[in-house]
C-alpha cells in the first residue's frame, strides 16, 4: 500500500488516497468491527484506487468510501459466516484511541463496542447505509452508488436502521466528568474486590460479556445483572499479578490487564447516567495487537 508517513510526496493517486486513509479505515472498521479486516480492505481500495482515471473522479472521498465500502461489504458476509463458528460472544476487535476521539461524541459513541454491537444486528447493507449516513453524512445519492441501490431505496434503509439503532442504543450522554468518576470507582473496587461498591457502581440491568474466541478462558455466555456480575468480578480479582491501567479504548473508558509486558485482557466500560451498563472484556489474543499503539479514526 501506498507510504503514509509522505504526505506531500508520490503520485496524485498516492496523495488522496494518503489524505483521505483514515477516513477510509474508520468507515472499513465500522463496518466490520475488525481492524485486521479493515486494513485488508484498505489494501484492496488501494489496488483498485490506483487505476482508476483520476482526470474521471470530480470527488475523490466519495470515490474512495465508494470502493471501501464495497470491498467492506463482501468481506463483511464472510465474517458474518466466522462468527457462525465463533466459541463464546463475539466482540468487536478493540482500538487504543487518542483522548480527542472522545471529544468528538458522534465519532467516539459509532466506534463504541456498544454501538458496534447493536450494528451487528443490522443487515450488511442497513449497517452501510446506516453509517455512511449517520457517521459521515453522506447524501443518499452518494450512498446509493456505494451499496447499489435506488436513491428511493437507501432512504427506507436509513429510516429502518435508524429506528433499529435508536432503541438500542445508549440511554444519554455522559460527561466526561462523571465518566472518570464512574472508572475511578470501578477500577478501586475491581482491584480491591469491594463487592458492595461494585453493586453501588453497576447498572441493575448491566450485562457482562467475555471474548475469548476459544483461546483464552472467557465466559462463554452473558452474565446479567449487578448481583451475579459483582460477584464475578469481585471473585475473579485478576488485577493480583499486575495493576489495572486505564485507557481510552474505541473512543471511551477502559481498564487493559498487562502479564509479563503483553496485553492480556480489555476491558471496556458501557456507562449511562453514571452507572455501568456494559463490561466487554476481550481476551482472545488476536484481537489484541491494535492495543500497542493508537489508531488515528477519523470523519
Amino acid at each position: 500500500m501506498a507510504d503514509t508517513a509522505h504526505t506531500g510526496t508520490g503520485d496524485p493517486a498516492t496523495r488522496a488516497f494518503i489524505a483521505h486513509r483514515n477516513l477510509l479505515f474508520t468507515v472499513a472498521y465500522e463496518l466490520l468491527a475488525s481492524a485486521a479486516d479493515a486494513e485488508d480492505v484498505l489494501q484492496e481500495t488501494w489496488l483498485r484506487w490506483a487505476g482508476v482515471d483520476l482526470d474521471a473522479v470530480q470527488n475523490h472521498r466519495a470515490y474512495l468510501v465508494r470502493i471501501v465500502t464495497r470491498q467492506a461489504l463482501m468481506r463483511l458476509r464472510t465474517l458474518d459466516r466466522r462468527k457462525e463458528t465463533y466459541v463464546g460472544p463475539w466482540l468487536p476487535e478493540p482500538l487504543l484511541t487518542a483522548p480527542d476521539v472522545a471529544e468528538d461524541v458522534e465519532l467516539a459513541d459509532s466506534v463504541s463496542m456498544a454501538m458496534l454491537l447493536v450494528l451487528e444486528t443490522l443487515t450488511p447493507t442497513e449497517r452501510a447505509v446506516f453509517v455512511l449516513r449517520e457517521v459521515f453524512a453522506l447524501d443518499y445519492d452518494e450512498i446509493a452508488e456505494a451499496v447499489d441501490k435506488s436513491p428511493a431505496a437507501v432512504r427506507q434503509l436509513a429510516h429502518r436502521a435508524r429506528s433499529h439503532v435508536a432503541e438500542r442504543r445508549p440511554r444519554g450522554d455522559v460527561s466526561a466528568a462523571d465518566t472518570r468518576a464512574a472508572l475511578a470507582a470501578f477500577q478501586r473496587a475491581v482491584e480491591t474486590g469491594d463487592l458492595q461498591t461494585l453493586l453501588d457502581i453497576l447498572a441493575p440491568d448491566v450485562v457482562f460479556l467475555g471474548d475469548g474466541g476459544g483461546v483464552a478462558q472467557a465466559t462463554l455466555t452473558p452474565i446479567m445483572g449487578a448481583d451475579r456480575v459483582a460477584a464475578l468480578l469481585s471473585a475473579s480479582r485478576f488485577t493480583a499479578d499486575s495493576p489495572l491501567q486505564t485507557a481510552h479504548v474505541n473512543g471511551g473508558p477502559a481498564l487493559v490487564l498487562r502479564l509479563a509486558g503483553e496485553v492480556d485482557t480489555v476491558l471496556a466500560l458501557r456507562i449511562d447516567e453514571g452507572l455501568i451498563t456494559g463490561l466487554y472484556a476481550v481476551r482472545n489474543p488476536e484481537k489484541l495487537s491494535r492495543m500497542e499503539r493508537e489508531t488515528e479514526l477519523r470523519r
